[in-house]
């Protein structure tokens, strides 16, 4: 038996067991193409993670331990490197004239 914080939301320890692709064959999450296609080894992994009650747990574990390969949270690794430079790419602070950067001249 798993736990679950007083919210009833999964805690950090225990996402992994209450996962949809626990008994699932692991070879669909680390298909050797991960564009998410319709037909695609991806597109059967993603549509069994969009039915999992610990999606945004696992997702963000990818995220934050910058896993690189397989389908996870249901995202590719294409879409979670392209999440992973969003978030920390630096966004250009503007001045107060259209176009022109802060400290630049």
């Amino acid at each position: 038996m798993t736990s679950s914080s007083s919210s009833g939301h999964p805690t950090k320890s225990n996402w992994r067991h209450q996962a949809a692709c626990v008994g699932e064959d692991p070879e669909i999450f680390f298909p050797l193409v991960d564009l998410p296609a319709p037909g695609t080894e991806a597109s059967l992994a993603r549509s069994v993670c969009r039915r999992c009650p610990v999606i945004i747990a696992c997702r963000t574990w990818a995220l934050d331990h910058g896993e690189d390969d397989g389908i996870w949270g249901a995202t590719t690794a294409a879409q979670r490197r392209a999440i992973r430079r969003a978030t920390t790419d630096p966004v250009p602070v503007m001045g107060t004239r259209r176009g022109e950067e802060l400290g630049r001249e």
